[in-house]
């Protein structure tokens, strides 16, 4: 599912120095924040237009779609964009396991002080 974008949205995003905007990956089914990554002009374009989840590897200086190695997809259902434009929300269907590379569902599951820390 492609997600239409007029070019006034496109050009509201303001991308940082290294030319990425902060990506929050949310469940669309029950609000989970899964995880969080770094999109340029060209990787939201690929997320907005294959309903695939794009990101930049800032330490491997590369593209990725989550999903690809681990089966672990998102489906993009919605992408919205903050009131300053420096940040994107990506609403996903998660498939398999999770969004986290430790197995978990969500890169969030360690809390500091008393919280929990255990695996989902």
């Amino acid at each position: 599912m492609s997600v239409d974008a007029r070019p006034e949205e496109l050009a509201a995003i303001r991308y940082d120095a290294g030319g990425l905007v902060p990506a929050v990956v949310q469940d669309a089914a029950d609000g989970t924040v899964l995880m969080l990554g770094y999109m340029d002009a060209e990787a939201l374009r690929r997320t907005l237009d294959s309903g695939r989840s794009w990101f930049w590897s800032r330490s491997r200086q590369e593209y990725w779609c989550k999903g690809e190695t681990s089966g672990d997809r998102q489906l993009v259902r919605e992408v919205r964009y903050d009131c300053d434009g420096d940040a994107v929300l990506v609403l996903v269907e998660q498939l398999g396991r999770g969004a986290c590379h430790t197995g978990n569902r969500s890169c969030f599951y360690r809390s500091f002080g008393a919280g929990t820390s255990a695996p989902e």
